[in-house]
């Protein structure tokens, strides 16, 4: 069974959680970067809305072969209760069919549970199976914090098994 963690983080949180995840699965991971500037308090604005939207990005890479995987994680921040541009842009660029599909969010509240239900439904579309998803809540944790949290979910959610 061959896996791949693919994610977008902006502040690094995401990242430490994507990974942790690799480490203990022993699998491939590739961050998805947005070219598009999302840093100062103008373009974070306009990312919220890029996000609420579905606004399509630039992203890099631009398009992924995934064929050789049976298993995908794919981690995202939510930006006003929605999986980021560039995820969206991801999973609309992927071919999907027939893979499993573990989604994660991060987020400050809980909101990362209306994030996942728009991610599933979009990777559902793509013909893929949701087979597990998580949020963790990432607020004023440090980057050793994360980690533990994140291995304490890949424990008590069996993650291993996908």
């Amino acid at each position: 069974m061959e896996r791949i963690i693919l994610y977008y983080s902006e502040g690094g949180k995401t990242k430490v959680v994507a990974e942790t995840l690799a480490l203990n699965l022993r699998c491939d991971i590739c961050q998805i970067k947005d070219l598009k500037r999302r840093d100062g308090i103008v373009n974070r604005l306009s990312s919220a809305v890029d996000a609420f939207r579905e606004t399509k990005t630039e992203i890099y890479p631009p398009t992924l072969d995934l064929e050789e995987y049976d298993t995908i994680y794919i981690g995202t921040p939510t930006w006003a209760n929605n999986p980021t541009p560039a995820i969206i842009t991801l999973i609309d660029r992927c071919d999907l069919r027939g893979k499993d599909i573990v989604l994660f969010t991060t987020s400050n509240s809980s909101e990362g549970e209306t994030t996942l239900g728009k991610m599933e439904m979009k990777v559902r579309a793509r013909g893929a199976r949701v087979v597990q998803q998580f949020n963790l809540k990432v607020k004023d944790k440090s980057p050793k914090q994360l980690q533990r949290d994140t291995n304490s979910l890949f424990v008590t959610l069996d993650l291993d098994l996908y």
